[in-house]
């Protein structure tokens, strides 16, 4: 049997969004980045559970590693989400990381338990690349619209479990029972995109075998501004 064009593959797929031309409405992303080991990060992780509820809201929890010398390791922990933080201190001009962390659209820097101070940077209204995500064919497959005058941008695959609860052992966290939402299992860059319409696949047997979902962002280099943001199930 011949292969099916991309757009037929696209319709009968799990479809999360398709792609037009020109900018479309898209979620608020949050980033939190956090640890098991913090002992100020449970209030941070409540905040991404209550925003992983709203459609306008993509909320992803980076579970860092620099926290695993200190009492307790994160089965979370990954050395990308600690980089990925690292960056945006760089382009952010911050003299430093620190845990719980939240960077909203790749360009504001508040304290992951602040509430009200994410509140208001999430209600404001949002256009960005259309992007289009469907799961078909043990592929996560992506369609990014046309921008003209785009500047040129990554597209980066992001997979996620939705919820988790661990019991902590050791640590400033000792004793406590966690439920954790949202949490970054992989982090991945597709490609780059020029403002032309483009097509992207991730295989997902190359996924970690308990992410939930997938977020897609497309981003500059150097992790500057968000201008695309979508999010699928991947059952």
């Amino acid at each position: 049997m011949p292969s099916l064009p991309w757009k037929y593959l696209l319709a009968a797929a799990l479809l999360c969004g398709t792609a037009e031309a020109g900018a479309q409405r898209r979620p608020a992303v949050l980033e939190l980045y956090t640890s098991e080991g913090c002992s100020s990060c449970p209030p941070a992780e409540t905040v991404v559970g209550e925003l992983a509820q709203r459609p306008d809201v993509l909320a992803l929890a980076f579970h860092v590693d620099y926290w695993d010398d200190l009492g307790w390791r994160d089965r979370f922990g990954l050395p990308e989400s600690a980089r990925r933080q690292r960056i945006y201190a760089k382009a952010l001009g911050l003299s430093s990381v620190y845990t719980p962390q939240a960077i909203i659209d790749g360009q504001a820097d508040i304290l992951g338990s602040d509430s009200r101070a994410i509140d208001r940077r999430l209600n404001e209204k949002r256009d960005g690349i259309a992007l289009g995500v469907a799961v078909q064919a043990g592929e996560v497959q992506i369609d990014v619209g046309v921008l003209d005058r785009a500047a040129p941008s990554d597209v980066v695959l992001v997979a996620y479990r939705r919820s988790a609860v661990t019991a902590i052992g050791r640590g400033e966290n000792s004793g406590r029972t966690l439920t954790e939402f949202n949490i970054v299992r992989a982090i991945r860059t597709l490609g780059s995109w020029d403002g032309r319409r483009q097509q992207y696949r991730a295989a997902l047997d190359s996924l970690p075998g308990d992410a939930t979902d997938v977020a897609v962002l497309v981003q500059p280099p150097g992790q500057g501004a968000i201008i695309g943001a979508a999010m699928c199930a991947l059952r």
